[in-house]
Formats: structure tokens, sequence, C-alpha cells
């Protein structure tokens, strides 16, 4: 290795692996007080890939700097195993099955064609015995939901749903169905946002449990992306830069409000009298606050029982994992899958419960 190219290299190496530092600091800083670390927390998959970049050239050239990303990963080894699961994947006995699906509104907002006959029919193919939806979007009474869309899923399901108004008889909303009786529900409250969080208290066998469905706050980028993206292509180098703060004040306003409402939600688990399985769109990655925050104390299904890279999401935005079923140490995970389809910007994922003895 040439002598110039290596002192271009280091200081470059020395940055990147800061920058992994700084992002496993995301989890432990709150949003709502510093919001900087949890920028590279939302890049880390990519941060992690130019640190294994960086040492396979050291390791080509022989040279000591390998030890400076080998080092930083495996410092944050646990935060690898969160995104990534080097396992054969075997689905074993099971008790119930939940789904979780964010179904974007059936694309009803975008040119792309309508979605719901789709998942409809990928809904009843998959026949689970817990489903949590977001981002459900009806026009009219929710009383039509049951007939154009529960029905034609599983006529049997019990429903527990919390919606709001965008305008007229436009709603959109969370949903949970399931096979089991419902004997208790209620929703979370989220100040100032039209996040949703409900929870249903289900009945299998002779046991209760408390389902969280949550959607937490988006970073609401549609409508400036594509600003952004025409300014970027059209060389508007003051509107460019205009839209650029605009994205950072956006991004840094939802990872404080959803830090926010990582804690409202994981007090209200702290409360549940029953074992509690907490699902559904976070809208952060495995290396943020908000996924830290609301997990602690539960397993995660897919690190417990996936295998793979476990990104959920596959949007406009690089691809990342924010879709989450987390569970109690009472229940016992044994299988987990996400399903590569392409009706919504966001993958479903199941996962296979045993009740524990």
């Amino acid at each position: 290795m040439k002598k110039v190219t290596r002192k271009i290299l280091f200081p470059l190496n020395i940055l990147v692996a800061l920058s992994l530092l700084i992002a496993y600091s995301s989890v432990v800083i709150s949003p709502v007080k510093i919001a900087f670390p949890a920028f590279f927390g939302l890049a880390y998959p990519y941060l992690l890939l130019v640190n294994v970049i960086f040492i396979i050239i050291w390791a080509l050239n022989f040279r000591w700097e390998i030890i400076i990303s080998a080092l930083v990963i495996i410092i944050g080894l646990n935060h690898f195993n969160n995104y990534i699961r080097l396992r054969n994947n075997e689905t074993g006995e099971y008790d119930f099955k939940l789904l979780t699906y964010n179904i974007r509104l059936f694309n009803h907002y975008d040119s792309e064609s309508n979605s719901e006959q789709d998942i409809i029919n990928y809904l009843r193919s998959n026949n689970p015995d817990i489903l949590c939806l977001q981002e459900f979007y009806i026009n009219g009474p929710v009383s039509e939901m049951k007939k154009d869309f529960i029905k034609p899923v599983n006529k049997n399901y019990y429903v527990h749903t919390k919606f709001v108004t965008i305008k007229d008889d436009r709603q959109y909303g969370i949903v949970t169905l399931t096979k089991f009786p419902i004997v208790g529900s209620g929703d979370i409250l989220h100040p100032n946002s039209g996040s949703l969080s409900i929870y249903t208290d289900i009945l299998i066998a002779a046991d209760t449990f408390r389902v969280y469905n949550n959607h937490l706050q988006s970073f609401k980028l549609r409508r400036m992306e594509k600003s952004f993206l025409e300014e970027i292509y059209n060389g508007d180098q003051n509107d460019t830069m205009k839209d650029l703060r605009n994205l950072s004040f956006s991004l840094k306003k939802g990872f404080a409000q959803r830090g926010q409402q990582a804690c409202i939600v994981k007090d209200h688990i702290n409360s549940s009298p029953y074992p509690v399985i907490v699902c559904g769109d976070f809208n952060d990655t495995p290396i943020s606050y908000t996924y830290r925050k609301i997990r602690k104390g539960l397993k995660d299904a897919f690190v417990e029982s996936g295998s793979g890279a476990g990104f959920t999401y596959k949007g406009k935005y690089p691809p990342n994992r924010i879709d989450y079923i987390l569970f109690d140490s009472r229940i016992i995970s044994s299988g987990y899958e996400t399903d590569r389809i392409k009706y919504s910007d966001h993958y479903p994922v199941k996962a296979y419960f045993r009740i524990s003895d």
C-alpha cells in the first residue's frame, strides 16, 4: 500500500469507527434531550458495512490498522445480532401464530394500484391466530370494514380498532384481530401526535395475554422527499440546502417524539397484570432509544428465532428493520418469518409462540 493512500485511509477509518461508536450510544441517550446520536443509529447497518470494508482493506495489506474497525465492531456485536441472525430457521410446535403488518393505507395515496385485495388474499392464506395491522385505511363507517375486509380474511375474528378521522368519512388507524376471545381492551394516548397504540387482553385457553399494537411517530417525509429529489435532479442548490435543513429538523423531531412515546408505552407495559406481546411499526431501528426502551425486560422474536437479515422496510429509503414482535419471558418463541411481498413499503413479520408450562 502506498504511503499517501494510507495517510488518506487512516483518518477516514478513524472517522467511520467513531461514527459507529456514536451509533451505539444512541440506544442509551434519549433523543428528547440530545438527538445527535440518533442520526448515527439510523445509519448503523451502513456504518457497519464501511467498517467491514476497512477491515478487508487493511487485511489485504497486512496492516495493523485492521484492529481499529475490528475492535469497534466487537464492542457492538450485540447490536449486530439484532440485525442479522446466522442460523437455520425452522418453525417448531406452536400454540398460536401472530402476524404484524404495516399495510400503508392500501397504497391509497400513491400512484400505485390499490393493494387491498392482494393483502386480503395474503392474510387469508396465512390465517394468523392474532393479526396486528397498522396504517389501516377506510373510506366510510367502521362497520363497513367488517364486511369488506375482516369477513373475507376470517369471519371468526374478534375485533379491536382505533381510528383517527382524516376528512369526511376517511379514517386511518390500527386494527387487532384475534381468533381468541377479547376480555379487555384500551388505547394509549400520545399527546400532540397522530400515532396510535392499543392494547388487547386475549384469552388463550386458561391464560390471558395482553397484546400491544403500535404505530409510533413517523418522520413524515413523504411530501418533502418528492420536492427534495426534484431539486437535486434540477440542480437547485439553494432549495436543496433548504430542504436538507427541513429534512434534518423533521428527523430530529421524529426521534424526540418516538422517545417520548416509547416511555409512555413502556410505563403501560410495566403496569400490565398479564404477560405481554408488543408488536407493530416502531419507525425506529434496533440501534435506537425507542427500541431499547420498549424491549427492556422483553425478548425479540427475530433475535430468538429469526434468521438472515431482519430488514422489514423496503421503501424509498435504504432498507432497515423497524417492525417488531417483542414478548414476555413467560412465552416461548418457536419460529419467526419475514415475507418479502410488495403490497406495502413494509414487509409483514410472523412469530410462532408456545405457552410455557
